[in-house]
Formats: C-alpha cells, sequence, structure tokens
C-alpha cells in the first residue's frame, strides 16, 4: 500500500524536480529583455519558477499532514497499484522498444497488450485492432503528412 502522505511527498519531489530543470533550462536560453523584447526563457522561467513554488507547498503539506485528504492513510490499494501497473508497465516498454523496433511495431504491441493481455478485448479483437493501428498510423504520417515516424534499429538492420 502506497500511502496518501508518501503520494503527495513523491509527486511533490517529481513536480519540483521538474520545475528546476525548467528553470535552468530557461536560464540558458535567456531571461529578460533584448533589444528585440522578451528573451526565449523568460516565460517558461517564470512558468518553472510557479511549478517549483507550488511543489514547495504541497511537499509542506504532504509532510505536515495538513489539508482535505490528510486523514485518508491509504492512497493507493493494492488493487488499484495493479491496475496501474497494467497501464504504466506496458506504456513504459512501449516507449523503450520504440528505438529498437520502431514506432510502427511498438504501437501494435502496446495496442494488444492493453487490450488482451487484461481480458478487456478477446485475443483476435485485440489481434485485429493491433494490425489496423500501425497500418493507420503509416497511412495517416508516412503517406498523408509525410512525416516519418520511428523506425527503430530493427528496420534499418533490414534495410527499410
Amino acid at each position: 500500500m502506497i500511502s496518501r502522505r508518501a503520494l503527495e511527498i513523491s509527486t511533490a519531489t517529481v513536480t519540483g524536480i521538474f520545475g528546476v530543470a525548467v528553470v535552468v533550462s530557461s536560464i540558458d536560453n535567456g531571461i529578460g529583455w533584448s533589444r528585440e523584447g522578451v528573451d526565449a526563457g523568460t516565460f517558461p522561467f517564470l512558468t518553472g519558477v510557479i511549478v517549483v513554488l507550488g511543489s514547495l507547498y504541497n511537499l509542506g503539506q504532504g509532510a505536515l499532514g495538513r489539508g482535505t485528504l490528510a486523514r485518508v492513510t491509504v492512497a493507493i490499494t493494492r488493487a488499484e497499484f495493479g491496475r496501474l501497473a497494467g497501464l504504466f508497465v506496458p506504456a513504459a516498454i512501449f516507449v523503450a522498444a520504440i528505438p529498437i523496433i520502431g514506432m510502427y511495431l511498438a504501437s501494435a504491441g502496446y495496442v494488444f497488450a492493453v487490450l488482451a493481455l487484461p481480458k478487456r478485448q478477446s485475443v483476435l479483437h485485440a489481434l485485429v485492432i493491433a494490425v489496423v493501428t500501425p497500418v493507420a498510423l503509416y497511412v495517416i504520417f508516412e503517406r498523408l503528412f509525410q512525416v516519418s515516424l520511428p523506425h527503430g534499429a530493427l528496420a534499418a538492420a533490414v534495410g527499410f
């Protein structure tokens, strides 16, 4: 089980790190005014500062156990965690597989995994959708928009 407090503290930490990354990146791009007007990093810098301040506030609220849901001891049960993992794990594998097998095969595998493995659809129905999805992606992006999606190392190895 994951406690509400641990979830709030970890979420505030992750969003705070994201905010700091935005602030640092914005400083590299330049903040303030130049001869052309506002520098490119000014608005992302301000957004990053807001995210960091909000994260610090949430971190304090989570650490002190304040807020309307402070009395909730368990934020996610074992069954809910299993359902969450059922979506997150295939998504993480999908993202990791794109450089290796390409967008099209990875999307077919992902669609099949999220439809057939948790028994949401029959295997045949999931297989049909898993085949149609990369074909649709190919037609839409490669042919209509003429934008090449990542083909991966496997496609490069076979000369595609």
